[in-house]
């Protein structure tokens, strides 16, 4: 009788089952790793969070700390994307070429779209986290200078990320400054070299060259192309920044860096743009918050745009007689991962 009874028991629960095949019972899933371990997912704190969807992003405008509490597993999450830009350079009282930008770094693992397709490029891997706190460095935009050449910005960092700080704009023909992307020369001397120490993927490019004494001095380098060469009656300009999408960043994507030619992005890390003097246009600075150079006389260039990492433009004078130099734009970092 036991194990008719068994039988008709197990009759009716497999009945059961079949009946309510396909609907919902309000369970959560929980995904398993290798092993049969549950899937877990990044968790931290730090700076100012934005949740967009499945990911986060912790957005470092000053220096702070990326607190890791879970670092995550195969099946959730257990790498990070970055996006680290360091502080521009700044230019000088003298007739000064345009202060090279700030170097940019970003990976780009999860495909966020529009991605760049000019120098840098993104890295496509991510970077693995432990459960500790990372310090984070945001490097400052160089202060002006009166010196014969404009001040190198300063180094952001994470983890094992490094963004090296633009070069200072030049004058005079003494070497120019290298740095994440170079400062521009002056009097016939060339730019500044770009991604300096060299990365992979690089993380600016060189400033330009200029041309003879009383001619338009060169423009600083910018994340996406090399600043232009002076030489003419007009400063070269600064070479255009480099962007990342709107998505990388969430919703508030247009609180942070400046719009460009790419829709749906926002654009970093342009170089200023070079003076001219006594007469002729200073150039124009780098879209992504590159400064633009003063035109006309004794004047002072335009700073870089907070936040962006842009360089300076070069203020117009002769002899040292501008009134000061402009400053570099500070950096930023960036860390977006999936959270759940």
């Amino acid at each position: 009788m036991r194990d008719i009874k068994n039988k008709l028991t197990s009759s009716k629960n497999t009945k059961n089952i079949q009946n309510r095949k396909g609907k919902s019972f309000g369970y959560q899933v929980l995904g398993f790793g290798a092993g049969g371990s549950a899937a877990s997912f990044v968790t931290a704190t730090g700076g100012t969070v934005i949740t967009s969807g499945d990911f986060k992003t912790h957005v470092f405008t000053g220096p702070g700390t990326f607190c890791v509490s879970c670092a995550g597993s195969a099946g959730g999450s257990e790498t990070v994307d970055y996006f680290v830009v360091a502080g521009g350079g700044s230019t000088n009282i003298d007739r000064s070429s345009g202060g090279g930008a700030g170097g940019f770094r970003l990976s780009n693992s999860v495909g966020c779209a529009p991605a760049p397709t000019m120098s840098p490029l993104s890295n496509p891997s991510g970077l693995p986290v432990d459960a500790t706190g990372y310090p984070i460095t945001v490097g400052a935009g160089a202060p002006q200078s009166g010196a014969p050449y404009g001040n190198r910005g300063s180094q952001s960092e994470f983890s094992t990320i490094t963004s090296i700080g633009g070069g200072g704009g030049g004058t005079r023909p003494w070497p120019q400054q290298p740095g994440g992307s170079g400062g521009g020369g002056r009097c016939t001397s060339n730019g500044g070299s770009g991604n300096t120490p060299p990365v992979s993927p690089p993380q600016g490019n060189d400033g330009g060259n200029s041309g003879p004494y009383a001619t338009g001095t060169g423009g600083g380098g910018g994340a996406g192309a090399a600043g232009t060469n002076g030489g003419g009656p007009v400063g070269g300009p600064g070479g255009a920044g480099s962007f990342i999408a709107d998505t990388f960043i969430g919703p508030p994507a247009p609180s942070y860096g400046t719009p460009g030619p790419v829709g749906s992005t926002r654009y970093f890390a342009g170089g200023g743009g070079g003076a001219k003097y006594p007469s002729g246009g200073g150039g124009s600075g780098g879209v992504g918050g590159g400064g633009a150079a003063y035109s006309g006389g004794a004047g002072v260039g335009t700073p870089g745009t907070t936040n962006t990492g842009g360089g300076a433009g070069g203020s117009g004078a002769n002899g040292g007689t501008a009134p000061a130099g402009a400053n570099g734009g500070s950096g930023i970092v960036m860390i977006r991962y999936k959270f759940q």
